[in-house]
């Protein structure tokens, strides 16, 4: 069926709030003018389009579909303010932030993404959305996967094999990088052993509270007003960009922060549930925290 005049308004309303509420603007205005952005004026730059974004639902009423997806970006672009800007400049809480222990700064900055989570997940509890609606589900896990012929995924193919393919080759990769990147000394690694269980505790709550406040709460908000195919490539584009600043960084980083948002937003859709999209993500950061966990150390010290 063709999409109809209303349908490719909402879609680009959509759009727009999606780009726009990114880090791309901060990324333009830094990297290209040299501007420095501040949280503060971040949060301002998302709240405008936000707030001109609800002022065209009232008039334009093919747009009122988005209203769930524009109440949960405030609350979003709210919450990251006050966590990001506010709470954790709070003394007893920079002094956690700001220890040189892995076992210490890395579950202090874990425990503030949990209270991201938690709002969003209240947010769309409020909004009428039940945990099956936002993918809070294990969901099934055998479910047939759609066809990606250039991942080698056919169509029909169970998700408990895509899923296990997915997660070794998606780690190895990961691996390879740090690897190379780092090349940590046998000694240091041996050092970093009595850091193995933060590391999986922060690596669990890492991949739960992206997965659920990045993905699965986008997704149920937009899958209704603009189709569950948009509603991924979205995902897609506001988690690449949010990696610009990451590791590595730059457009490698968004690019390959983007295919994760893809794949693991596809994986929620077709599984109705959180199960392989958390299970890949953890995988992948337990390599990641593992070599922060090394990087911590001290060589010699």
């Amino acid at each position: 069926m063709n999409t109809t005049q209303p349908q490719k308004i909402t879609l680009l309303a959509a759009w727009v709030v999606v780009i726009l509420t990114s880090m791309l603007p901060m990324v333009i205005l830094q990297e290209i003018f040299k501007q420095q952005v501040s949280g503060d004026q971040r949060a301002i730059i998302s709240f405008c389009v936000i707030g001109a974004a609800l002022l065209a639902t009232l008039i334009w009423k093919p747009l009122r579909g988005l209203l769930p997806f524009l109440a949960l970006f405030a609350a979003l672009v709210g919450i990251q303010w006050l966590v990001s800007e506010r709470l954790d400049t709070l003394p007893f809480l920079r002094r956690y932030l700001r220890d040189p222990s892995f076992n210490v700064y890395m579950l202090a900055e874990e425990a503030l993404n949990l209270i991201v989570t938690l709002v969003i997940i209240a947010a769309l509890f409020l909004l009428g959305k039940k945990r099956q609606d936002f993918y809070l589900a294990k969901g099934d896990i055998s479910a047939p996967a759609e066809r990606v012929r250039w991942l080698g995924i056919k169509q029909g193919d169970p998700w408990n094999h895509v899923g296990v393919a997915l997660s070794f080759f998606i780690s190895l990769g990961t691996i390879a990088f740090l690897a190379i990147a780092g090349r940590p000394s046998l000694d240091i690694i041996v050092r970093a052993l009595p850091y193995l269980p933060a590391i999986l505790l922060a690596a669990a709550l890492n991949s739960f509270t992206e997965e659920v406040t990045y993905k699965a709460s986008f997704l149920s908000v937009l899958e209704g007003p603009v189709g569950p195919r948009q509603a991924v490539y979205m995902v897609a584009v506001y988690f690449g960009m949010a990696h610009f600043y990451g590791i590595p960084y730059g457009v490698t980083g968004v690019l390959l922060a983007a295919f994760m948002g893809w794949l693991l937003a596809k994986s929620m859709q077709e599984t109705r549930g959180l199960f392989w999209a958390w299970f890949i993500h953890f995988l992948q950061d337990v390599w990641i925290f593992a070599f922060l966990a090394i990087g911590s150390i001290t060589p010699g010290g």
